[in-house]
């Protein structure tokens, strides 16, 4: 389930991938929900150029895939059409118990080691929302900073 405009969209698990257009701030986004399939990874570069800002999300309450999730987040980061793009993560499910905070999620996908990119972790709860609109916030903000 997602959280949309004020109401609780249930999604089914991503097959291909979907393409979406949000508005937010007068900023579009073009939100490509890849899911995690490991065949399209390959593919995802395709959909780099003109990219001035990602949205990663995590499933704080995943410890055991923190790693495979930081080793793509890295090589994604690593591609030459993304080298000035600004970084959202946003640490869902927060909600759960076992959930790893925002400062754990921070250390376990290294994100101190990116030196010059401006990046942003926004602890969150796709469900209820919590969390959501301030990690748009940040980014409808810096995004307006990189295109000056």
């Amino acid at each position: 389930a997602e959280y949309m405009g004020g109401e609780v969209v249930t999604t089914v698990p991503t097959i291909g991938f979907n393409v979406e257009t949000v508005e937010y701030k007068n900023i579009k986004f073009t939100v490509w929900d890849v899911g995690g399939q490991d065949k399209l990874r390959p593919l995802w570069k395709h959909y780099y150029a003109s990219t001035n800002g990602i949205i990663f999300v995590v499933d704080s309450n995943d410890k055991d895939r923190a790693n495979q999730a930081k080793a793509e987040l890295h090589k994604i980061l690593g591609e030459d059409e993304v080298r000035n793009a600004i970084l959202l993560v946003f640490a869902n499910k927060q909600d759960l118990p076992n959930a790893m905070s925002t400062e754990e999620v921070t250390d376990k996908l290294g994100l101190r080691s990116f030196g010059s990119r401006t990046w942003f972790i926004q602890g969150a709860c796709a469900t209820t929302g919590e969390g959501l609109y301030e990690g748009l916030e940040w980014m409808s903000a810096n995004i307006k900073k990189v295109q000056g």
